[in-house]
């Protein structure tokens, strides 16, 4: 080791040294707001023992995300399980609490409520189709004309 490092290499390590031995807790940063959305929209049995364990420490700094957790966790089932008839005590609920976002999407929702859950078919077949032609088209841009790019779309 050349003789000019000596005194800050002893440095750094004495001060690692004390780190490590510190009684000090060590905390690890709060999770980025994205991360909780995340936490937040995903299944909660996809969560890992870890994200589950934040999320509780989380949820317990703060009431509304709790209540937040709620509410969106609920809508997710009432969608999933198709359970249109939960919709009215859902959007009660939702008005109770201090969430003014979410009172702008029970107000929304409340507003088309026929068409939210309630009916019994899905657009989402044709959706995918929509999504597939507009992949199609976007991959065609600039090479073909129309000819061709409705044969690829009737062939496809």
């Amino acid at each position: 080791m050349p003789l000019g490092y000596t005194g800050s290499y002893q440095r750094v390590r004495a001060y690692f040294r004390t780190k490590r031995l510190s009684a000090d807790p060590v905390t690890t940063p709060p999770p980025s707001p994205r991360t909780v959305a995340d936490w937040i929209l995903r299944h909660p049995e996809s969560l890992s023992a870890g994200e589950q364990l934040r999320m509780k420490t989380v949820v317990a700094h703060c009431p509304e995300l709790e209540a937040l957790t709620r509410h969106v966790r609920t809508f997710a089932q009432i969608l999933t399980e198709r359970q249109g008839q939960r919709l009215p005590e859902w959007l009660d609920a939702v008005r109770q609490d201090d969430l003014p976002r979410l009172h702008t999407l029970a107000a929304g929702i409340d507003r088309d409520r026929d068409a939210v859950v309630t009916l019994p078919w899905s657009s989402g077949v044709v959706e995918g189709h929509v999504n597939r032609i507009k992949m199609l088209k976007r991959q065609m841009f600039g090479r073909a004309g129309f000819n061709l790019l409705r044969k690829r779309v009737l062939l496809a």
